[in-house]
């Protein structure tokens, strides 16, 4: 995303204490979803092994109900940049919830494996979206010195959504088949569906921002092979041995096409119109503590896929 998403004076105009009835409720509408869509980033950890005995499939086959999620969410984030410069609150909202919701509806009646990762696949999709606007949306409504506040609200989501995630899957698949993890989520995403299209307001304007498809491409090759290769290198079942050849040329690729983004997006920062402003990493705070958030994720989201899967 650029640096200068939206101008100060729309800034201070979202902010001014006449709007802050207005934006307490966008606020609240987007935690709430976003709650939503994190738990079920999650929930579907603990079905993996009654989903791979329902369908006939091996564990790294099955597995991809969560890699496929990710990877998803690897490769949209990046875009969802140029989309909350494009698009107004409202269409960004609806839009995220439209397709975590199409996606939920899908899969309860998804016939075999493909069917479900592609439903997965369209749910991360919007999770993607949700996430970013979240971000954004806070850091335009609220002013400086409230923002450690809110961050801290943010936090509490996001971490409680993702441990709660495997317990209530467990809850489900203990008493009910596998469908109703879909099944009790979709009325909670069309709730928040219906309150957005109802009381979402638009508090930002939208503008003209330039796409540039070369940065676009680089991502998705870049991050995509990353999570592609190292998810192929951790395969459940010695049967996907043979494919270990193909994770580690996908993490090649990943690797060097990343190498290509970073000298593409340092490129167009003297026209302004990077996909990602890199120039935030020459803060020594801001990179190290996103290198601590990456290892820290990474440690919580790995722990969270396979300790379920080797404890049943």
């Amino acid at each position: 995303m650029t640096s200068e998403t939206y101008s100060d004076a729309s800034v201070a105009a979202a902010q001014h204490p006449d709007n802050a009835a207005r934006n307490s409720l966008v606020i609240n509408l987007l935690l709430v979803s976003a709650f939503v869509v994190m738990l079920n980033e999650t929930i579907m950890n603990v079905a993996i092994p009654t989903i791979r005995d329902a369908f006939a499939t091996t564990p790294s086959a099955a597995q991809w109900l969560a890699t496929a999620f990710l990877l998803t969410m690897a490769v949209v984030i990046p875009i969802s940049g140029f989309l909350l410069q494009r698009l107004s609150t409202r269409t960004i909202f609806v839009l995220a919830m439209t397709l975590f919701s199409a996606g939920t509806a899908l899969a309860i009646f998804a016939p075999n494996l493909e069917v479900l990762v592609f439903c997965r696949v369209v749910q991360a999709s919007g999770t993607a979206v949700m996430m970013p606007l979240l971000m954004t949306t806070v850091m335009t409504l609220v002013p400086p010195q409230n923002r450690g506040r809110m961050m801290g609200n943010i936090s509490v989501v996001m971490s409680l959504a993702p441990a709660a995630g495997p317990v209530v899957g467990g809850l489900i698949i203990s008493y009910l088949p596998w469908h109703y993890i879909f099944i009790l989520v979709l009325p909670i995403a069309l709730i928040a569906l219906t309150l957005g299209l109802r009381r979402m307001v638009n508090v930002t304007t939208p503008h003209k921002a330039s796409l540039d498809v070369l940065s676009v491409i680089l991502s998705a090759f870049a991050f995509g092979g990353l999570v592609y290769g190292l998810s192929g290198l951790g395969s459940l079942d010695s049967a996907a041995g043979g494919s270990q050849s193909v994770a580690w040329i996908a993490l090649g690729v990943g690797v060097v096409t990343m190498v290509l983004f970073v000298w593409r997006q340092i490129a167009l920062q003297a026209s302004g119109s990077p996909l990602l402003d890199l120039r935030t990493f020459q803060s020594w705070n801001f990179s190290v503590a996103n290198i601590m958030f990456v290892i820290g994720m990474a440690s919580m989201f790995g722990s969270l896929n396979l300790l379920p899967y080797y404890l049943q």
